[in-house]
């Protein structure tokens, strides 16, 4: 029952929030039901490996359940720096870690402690639909440039783009193309960030995914990143933490003061419990990681194979993630496909999403099990089917 109060107070949401809600293309896509199977949910169908919960219960019964430190743990902020130093070939303090409430805190940390309003925030496109939600929640401006049809980056275009730019924000590998950019693009996009100075926001949060045969080449290993980028990562994808809300940034002193002085206003602390269970993942658990890669290659070949087999779809074989990002013929916008499709009994996630780029494009994730993918290809040709 609401109270005379409601009924008198006029509210009208922030201009952060109304920005959000005229531009976002974000959409809600159910999980897997009785009625219909999904292949719209990036999230690891894996339970959590037993060691680490392990050690967040060992941290509960030995009475670690105060506030912890801003920045993060000593521990966990040491073994991470030892683990970026590893990667960069560069020595790096724990003043240049940030634990973060997973990689959605890291990222809005980072975007909203670099851009002012009206700054010029360079994206891919198509690319994860966080990004611009946070550029224009810090009344920045979104600066889309399209890929090419391989869906690999336009560097020509992306170089004209960046002249004047405050920031570039991109995901390697691809979210929601599954591409995993190559040496050479990484060392071209370091070189143009670097002529024009600007700031960037490296996402490499499924860099343990990658199913290619040439080594995945991270930011944090090309110099010319170094001095103005965020590394953003998170344990949600490579360890089937998602439900655990941890990840953490790296990057110069000053910028990852600046990123924690915006995570600690917003979310605070990450609780000690689950620090000391991300300490346990990246020293113990290798093997973990490597066993659920294997089981997503096989995933990835039953989905490619199941995708190319269906009239109408025209697939860019993902290296990496664990999404395919086919385009369709059929004359239909994205969303429309969606909902023609969920009355299929098969949910993914409309192209659009992801940018205008995108459009004529549907999401799937191979994260689910071999018998949720297979069910879910004989509903999505039998709903393209219909269309012809």
């Amino acid at each position: 029952m609401s109270s005379q109060q409601d009924e008198v107070v006029d509210f009208t949401a922030s201009q952060a929030v109304l920005r959000i809600e005229r531009t976002s293309l974000r959409v809600q896509q159910p999980a897997t039901t009785q009625d219909i199977i999904s292949l719209a949910v990036g999230e690891p169908d894996f339970d959590t490996p037993p060691r680490i919960i392990k050690a967040a219960a060992d941290a509960l019964n030995q009475g670690l359940t105060h506030y912890a430190p801003q920045s993060g743990e000593k521990p966990l902020c040491l073994a991470l720096a030892r683990l970026i130093s590893t990667q960069s070939g560069v020595e790096v303090g724990t003043s240049e870690i940030l634990v973060t409430h997973g990689g959605t805190g890291g990222l809005s940390a980072a975007i909203l402690s670099i851009v002012n309003p009206g700054d010029r925030v360079v994206i891919p496109d198509p690319t994860y639909s966080l990004y611009a939600d946070l550029v224009n929640m810090a009344g920045g401006i979104c600066v889309p440039v399209p890929c090419k049809p391989d869906l690999h980056w336009d560097i020509e275009a992306l170089e004209a783009a960046m002249r004047g730019a405050r920031l570039f924000v991109f995901c390697n590998p691809g979210n929601p193309t599954g591409i995993v950019h190559s040496r050479a693009e990484i060392e071209a996009l370091g070189e143009i960030v670097k002529a024009s100075n600007t700031f960037v926001v490296a996402d490499e949060a499924y860099s343990d995914l990658v199913f290619a045969d040439k080594p995945f080449t991270s930011a944090l290993q090309i110099e010319a990143f170094r001095g103005r980028t965020l590394y953003c990562q998170t344990f949600s994808k490579s360890y089937a933490m998602t439900g655990w809300r941890i990840g953490y940034l790296a990057g110069p002193a000053k910028m990852i003061a600046a990123a924690a002085r915006i995570h600690n206003s917003v979310n605070g602390s990450v609780n000690t419990a689950v620090q000391y269970a991300a300490l346990t993942a990246i020293e113990e658990c290798a093997q973990d990681v490597r066993e659920m890669h294997k089981i997503y290659a096989q995933r990835r070949k039953l989905m490619i194979a199941g995708l190319n087999a269906i009239p109408g779809l025209k697939l860019n074989e993902p290296e990496g993630a664990f999404y395919c990002f086919p385009s369709y013929s059929a004359p239909i916008p994205s969303l429309e496909m969606v909902a023609i499709l969920r009355n299929f009994g098969i949910a993914v996630r409309p192209g659009s999403e992801f940018g205008a780029a995108g459009e004529s494009h549907i999401r799937l994730s191979y994260a689910a099990s071999q018998k949720i993918i297979v069910e879910g290809l004989v509903r999505l040709k039998r709903g393209l089917a219909s269309l012809s």
